[in-house]
């Protein structure tokens, strides 16, 4: 079953580096950002100067279709962040162009009690500014063909 998303009024965000900008900022163009190897041509996350398999150099982000499968989750009911309120579901999605590259994230627009491995998914992105950080837009999940 599918519930509305509702957006949490502040979120921990990142710090982009040399990296990871475009994983972070792809979300401005409704892009997945991941990097992939040329010489091997594998993707791999998170990024990184050389591809952990060919230790090839020769790297770059490269758009994917943001959809994927639910490999693993936890759905967290503690009330960690003031902001945050539980339950919210913590998930490593394989990424459909190569399924051993997994993004963690967090699932949204579904019950945490109907979720399940290999469910698919497709990513969304909501954009953040915070004062005195880096303007980011954050992947998440939702169900697939959902509208969170």
């Amino acid at each position: 079953m599918t519930t509305d998303y509702v957006r949490p009024e502040r979120r921990l965000t990142p710090i982009p580096n040399e990296q990871t900008t475009a994983f972070w900022t792809g979300g401005k163009d409704d892009q997945l950002l991941i990097y992939r190897c040329k010489s091997c041509g594998h993707f791999f996350h998170p990024p990184a100067p050389a591809c952990f398999r060919c230790r090839s150099l020769d790297v770059a982000p490269e758009p994917v279709s943001g959809r994927g499968t639910v490999a693993t989750f936890t759905v967290n009911v503690q009330p960690w962040l003031p902001f945050m309120p539980p339950p919210y579901i913590v998930a490593l999605i394989d990424l459909e162009e190569e399924s051993d590259v997994r993004v963690l994230t967090q699932i949204v627009g579904v019950d945490p009690q109907e979720i399940a491995i290999g469910d698919p998914v497709e990513v969304f992105f909501e954009h953040w500014s915070p004062e005195g950080g880096a303007e980011v837009w954050v992947p998440l999940f939702r169900p697939a063909g959902g509208a969170a």
